[in-house]
C-alpha cells in the first residue's frame, strides 16, 4: 500500500547520524543522498522492500512533527524493538509513552517502544508475536 515515508529535519546531518543508528538496527544500510533542484538534501534509506526518507522542508520553512502521527518499524523480536528503543535514545531520541515491552490491547498483544526523533517525529518499534 505504502510506497515511502518522509519526514522533516533542519539538521540533516544529526538526521543522518541518528537514522544511520536507529535503521542500522533493522538492517538498513546507508542511505541514498539526493539534493533536489530546489537546493534540498533528503536522505533515502531503502531496505526490504521499503523507503524511509528524510528531507530538509522543500517550502524554506522550518520543519515540524504531525500531531497524531507515528511511524512504526516493523521488528523481528522484542528484543529488537528494545535495542531499537534504546539507540534511539542514545542517539538523541527521547523515549516516550513508559518502557519498552508487551502491551495487550484490542488488536492483540505486542512488543512496542516509542521515542522521539531529534525533530519531534514520533517512531515505535513493534513486533507482534507469531
Amino acid at each position: 500500500m505504502l510506497n515511502h515515508v518522509m519526514v522533516g529535519t533542519d539538521d540533516i546531518e544529526r538526521s543522518k547520524r541518528f537514522y544511520d543508528a536507529v535503521l542500522g538496527v533493522l538492517g538498513a544500510g546507508e542511505p541514498i543522498r539526493h539534493k533536489s533542484d530546489a537546493g534540498q538534501t533528503r536522505l533515502f534509506y531503502v531496505h526490504d522492500g521499503n523507503t524511509f526518507a528524510v528531507s530538509e522542508p522543500i517550502n524554506g520553512e522550518a520543519a515540524s512533527n504531525g500531531n497524531g502521527s507515528t511511524i512504526g518499524f516493523k521488528c523481528d523480536s522484542p528484543e529488537q524493538v528494545k535495542q531499537l528503543h534504546d539507540v534511539a535514545v542514545a542517539h538523541g531520541g527521547t523515549s516516550i509513552e513508559g518502557a519498552p515491552g508487551l502491551r495487550d490491547s484490542n488488536m492483540g498483544a505486542m512488543h512496542l517502544s516509542y521515542v522521539r526523533d531529534p525533530d519531534g517525529n514520533k517512531l515505535c518499534g513493534i513486533h507482534r508475536p507469531k
